[in-house]
């Protein structure tokens, strides 16, 4: 009886250790699996979902607030002129395959961004660099040909993470990073698996084992988190559903900023799209709520240029693109198109899109014009619209951060070409007072809004569905990660 009762209470500490020890694993599932993984050749913000500081991390980061921190970089000094920038590299610091990464790194990864034969997608980031020097192997040297206040912003991008030349042959498919996680296995159409770097240079993450589970299906997204099946759904895609999980005690409901401006994206230089009534016309035949409504549940904030309405210098334009159906007829008879005309609207997997293309199409039925709907998968989409620019009206989220200056490419998919435009933005990089930037900014937003160069529809509301225990999650979007680096679960 004695040997029964020691044995009881050797065990009794066991039990309760186990019944009060944290989870050191998650399932996240997110809506959109990325092409390949390799953030520094493709423009899909599904690679930076999975990657971004959790595998790839930059000179500069993006904080949970969108403030621009230290990354690998633990300082800088920027000179009296503004054209050149040290510097200083955290010690230490190892890639996933136990090599080390230093200033020949950083060099070589900025060299690659801006070489003449990048793929980078976000080339215009690095365009002002004209030189990268490795002073020794934690200090590096960059020198910008004029002075860009945005250049530490630009290099908290995903696109502008740190690689190493040997690991770029495979980094498609098998990434090596710098990041609290290592990527350990990805089953395509299913799942991708991280594990936790033990050797990480920086504040080690709590979690052991992360697997990002893609569901492309909203129902299936719907029975996934209430099965309990998947842990985490960042960017849940059915805002319809949000009140039935608020009010289930085994969830917590998330909802936050994201820095996507969702629009109409339009060829500027097919026509008739290529003529600024035509687009005017289109803008004025759109009803913005009734597709935040109809297609988000009213989750989404109405915009009326291509700007975050929670950015400080953020002006309000939807006026200038009001509904109003009357005008946007007469607008189309006074382009030539009296009886309308037909046009293509090819739309990607996610649900703003697929549901808000329904109801623009039917919007712009109704004043004449005809779309004819294409459902595209992500890989298709890249292809045909993005790279291809083989389109007439498509439906995106433009979920980078700050990203107006894409107005200033003419060669971008949607071919906007104004002199006028790319001189505010070329002034705007060389501005570092904050007056005069505000400034600039009013300006370029009222341009492209008066050059109606696309529908601005509203920014995308960023729901996350998580099971109660789940902490640190970041709650806003300002950029396109899945940040957990500092997730846990509660005791």
């Amino acid at each position: 009886m004695k040997h029964r009762t020691f044995l009881l209470a050797s065990a009794l500490p066991l039990a309760l250790a186990t019944a009060v020890s944290a989870q050191t694993d998650i399932t996240v599932a997110l809506q959109l699996e990325p092409p390949h993984l390799d953030p520094t050749s493709a423009a899909a913000g599904a690679i930076d979902s999975v990657l971004y500081s959790n595998v790839f991390e930059g000179l500069t980061r993006f904080a949970s607030d969108g403030a621009v921190i230290p990354g690998l970089a633990k300082s800088w000094d920027i000179s009296d002129d503004g054209l050149t920038y040290t510097f200083m590299l955290n010690d230490g610091v190892t890639f996933h395959d136990g090599s080390a990464m230093d200033g020949e790194d950083v060099k070589f990864s900025l060299d690659r961004a801006r070489a003449e034969d990048s793929v980078n997608a976000q080339k215009a980031l690095f365009a002002g660099i004209s030189d990268v020097s490795v002073m020794d192997p934690v200090t590096v040297k960059v020198t910008l040909s004029e002075p860009n206040g945005n250049f530490l912003f630009n290099m908290a991008w995903g696109d502008a993470v740190i690689v190493a030349p040997e690991s770029i042959e495979g980094i498609k498919n098998t990434p090596i990073g710098t990041g609290a996680f290592k990527f350990a296995n990805w089953v395509q159409g299913d799942k991708i698996e991280l594990t936790r770097n033990d050797a990480y240079w920086g504040t080690p993450a709590v979690l052991t084992d992360v697997t990002f589970k893609f569901i492309s299906d909203p129902t299936a997204a719907m029975s996934a988190v209430m099965a309990e099946d998947v842990d985490v759904f960042s960017g849940f895609p059915t805002p319809e559903a949000l009140p039935q999980f608020e009010a289930d005690p085994r969830f917590q409901v998330i909802v936050g900023n994201s820095e996507g401006e969702t629009i109409l994206s339009t060829n500027n230089k097919m026509p008739p799209l290529d003529n600024v009534k035509v687009r005017q016309a289109i803008a004025h035949a759109i009803d913005r709520q009734a597709i935040i409504d109809g297609a988000m549940f009213g989750l989404g904030t109405p915009i009326g240029t291509h700007f975050a309405p929670h950015h400080p210098d953020y002006v309000d334009l939807t006026g200038s693109s009001n509904y109003d159906p009357a005008k946007a007829k007469q607008l189309l008879a006074e382009a030539g198109f009296p009886d309308g005309f037909t046009t293509t609207l090819k739309l990607p997997p996610p649900s703003y899109a697929r549901r808000g293309g329904e109801i623009i199409a039917a919007q712009l039925r109704s004043v004449g014009i005809q779309t004819e709907i294409s459902n595209l998968e992500w890989a298709q989409w890249l292809e045909q619209v993005f790279r291809g620019k083989d389109f007439g009206l498509t439906i995106v989220s433009h979920t980078e951060p700050f990203d107006i200056g894409i107005y200033a490419r003419p060669d971008y998919y949607f071919q906007y070409d104004n002199p006028e435009f790319q001189q505010v933005m070329e002034t705007l990089n060389k501005a570092t007072k904050p007056a005069e930037r505000s400034a600039l900014l009013a300006i370029a937003q009222k341009m492209i809004s008066a050059d109606y160069v696309n529908g601005y529809l509203f920014q995308l509301a960023f729901p996350t569905v998580a099971k109660a225990g789940v902490q640190g999650l970041w709650e806003n979007a300002p950029t396109q990660a899945t940040d957990l680096t500092a997730v846990s679960w509660a005791d």
